[in-house]
C-alpha cells in the first residue's frame, strides 16, 4: 500500500505526462501547416535576417530616414496597421512562416510589444538599408548584420530562459533561418552612392560581398542555425527606382549594369554556399534564386495577373520610397494590380506569387 506521498508524487508523475503533449503543442504547434512536411519533420520558428524585404519593424526604433511606420504603408496589413513593414502588407517572412504553419506573422525582435512567447516561434532581426557589406547600413544609420548576430545571440539567452538549453537547441537546429541582403549593396552603395566605385571594379565588389556573406553564414551556423535559406539578389536594375535612375529618364528600362552585378553576385554566392554545405556538418545552407522568378514576374505580368511593373501603387511610383511614400502620396486603387508597391518593394500579392514558387521548389533542399 502507497503512502500519501508515495500517492501524490505517482499522480503528479500521471500529470505531467498527461500535461507534457499540451505544453509541447502550445509551444512548438501552431497555424496548420499548408506545406505538407516530410514525416517526422518539424520546423518550430522562422527567423529573418538582413534588409527591409524582411524588416517587420526593427527600423522603427533607429534614428533613419529609412523607415515607413506610417500611412499608406500597411494598408493591406491586418488591421491596416503601418507597422514598419516596407509594403502594403504581409512581407516574405510572415507568408513563409504561414505557409510552415509556424504563425501568421513573424515580428520584429526589437518590437517594443514583442511577448516572451514570440521568441519560441521566430523573429526578426533584419533592418531597411542593410547589407553584407558593412559599409551599407553606416550610409542610411541602418542595422548591420554584425549587430544583428549580436541581437541573435540575446534572443538565445533568452529563448534558453523560457523553454531550456535542450529546447533551445532543439529550436535553433529544426528551424528555419531566411538571411535576404545584397540589392542595397548594388543599389545605394555601388551605384548610387559610388563609394565603393574608387576602390572595386563590379567583380571585385561581389567578391566583397559574398566574402562577407560566408562569414555571417558561419557565424550562425557556429551558433546554432542549420537550415539557412539565402536568397539571391533580385534584378536590381528592374525596381521602379532603378529605372528612374539609372534606366534613362524618358525610357525608364531596366538597368543592365545593376542587373549583371546582380547575377554575378548571385553565381559567386550559389558556388559559395555549396562549398559552405560541404564543410559545416549537419548544415542546410540552400541558395534561394529570387532573379529569375523576380524577373518572369516583371517581365510576363499578365500571366500572374499583373498590369503594373515599371512603377509602384505609391505616388507616381517612379522614385518614392520610405520618408517619400507617406500620407500626402496618392495610392493606386488596386495595389494587387501592381508587382511594386513603392519604388522599391514589391506588393503583397507579388510577394504570394514568388514565396508559393520558392517554397514548392526549395522546401525539400531544407531536409
Amino acid at each position: 500500500m502507497f503512502s500519501s506521498s508515495s500517492s501524490s508524487s505517482a499522480a503528479a508523475a500521471a500529470a505531467a505526462v498527461l500535461l507534457f503533449p499540451l505544453i509541447f503543442s502550445v509551444l512548438f504547434c501552431h497555424s496548420k501547416a499548408v506545406i505538407k512536411l516530410p514525416p517526422n519533420e518539424t520546423i518550430p520558428a522562422l527567423i529573418a535576417f538582413g534588409d527591409s524585404i524582411v524588416d517587420a519593424g526593427n527600423n522603427n526604433q533607429l534614428k533613419t530616414l529609412v523607415k515607413c511606420n506610417f500611412p499608406p504603408y500597411g494598408q493591406d496589413f491586418p488591421g491596416k496597421v503601418p507597422t514598419g513593414r516596407f509594403g502594403n502588407g504581409k512581407v516574405p517572412s510572415d507568408m513563409m512562416a504561414e505557409e510552415l504553419g509556424v504563425k501568421d506573422i513573424v515580428p520584429a525582435y526589437l518590437d517594443p510589444l514583442l511577448l516572451p512567447q514570440d521568441l519560441i516561434t521566430g523573429v526578426s532581426f533584419a533592418s531597411g538599408g542593410a547589407g553584407y557589406d558593412p559599409l551599407t547600413p553606416k550610409i542610411v544609420s541602418a542595422i548591420p548584420l554584425s549587430d544583428q548576430l549580436e541581437m541573435f545571440k540575446e534572443y538565445i539567452a533568452k529563448l534558453k530562459g523560457i523553454v531550456g538549453d535542450e529546447k533551445t537547441n532543439f529550436i535553433l537546429a529544426k528551424s528555419i533561418f531566411l538571411v535576404v541582403a545584397g540589392s542595397d549593396d548594388i543599389a545605394n552603395t555601388y551605384f548610387l552612392a559610388r563609394v565603393r566605385q574608387l576602390q572595386y571594379d563590379v567583380p571585385s565588389y561581389t567578391d566583397l560581398m559574398v566574402d562577407q556573406a560566408a562569414i555571417f553564414l558561419k557565424e550562425i551556423y557556429e551558433l546554432g542555425a542549420r537550415r539557412i535559406g539565402v536568397l539571391s539578389a533580385p534584378p536590381i536594375g528592374c525596381v521602379p527606382s532603378q529605372r528612374t535612375l539609372a534606366g534613362g529618364i524618358l525610357l525608364r528600362q531596366c538597368s543592365e549594369k545593376h542587373n549583371q552585378a546582380a547575377k554575378l553576385f548571385n553565381t559567386k554566392l550559389s558556388s559559395t554556399l555549396d562549398s559552405l554545405n560541404s564543410n559545416l556538418p549537419n548544415s542546410r545552407i540552400v541558395y534561394i534564386d529570387v532573379y529569375n522568378p523576380l524577373l518572369d514576374l516583371i517581365e510576363n505580368p499578365e500571366k500572374y495577373g499583373f498590369e503594373f511593373v515599371d512603377k509602384g501603387c505609391c505616388g507616381t511610383g517612379d522614385i518614392e520610397v520610405a520618408v517619400l511614400c507617406n500620407q500626402a502620396s496618392a495610392t493606386c486603387t488596386d495595389a494587387s494590380d501592381y508587382v511594386f508597391w513603392d519604388s522599391y518593394h514589391p506588393t503583397e500579392a507579388a510577394y504570394k506569387t514568388l514565396i508559393g514558387q520558392v517554397l514548392q521548389k526549395y522546401l525539400p533542399s531544407f531536409f
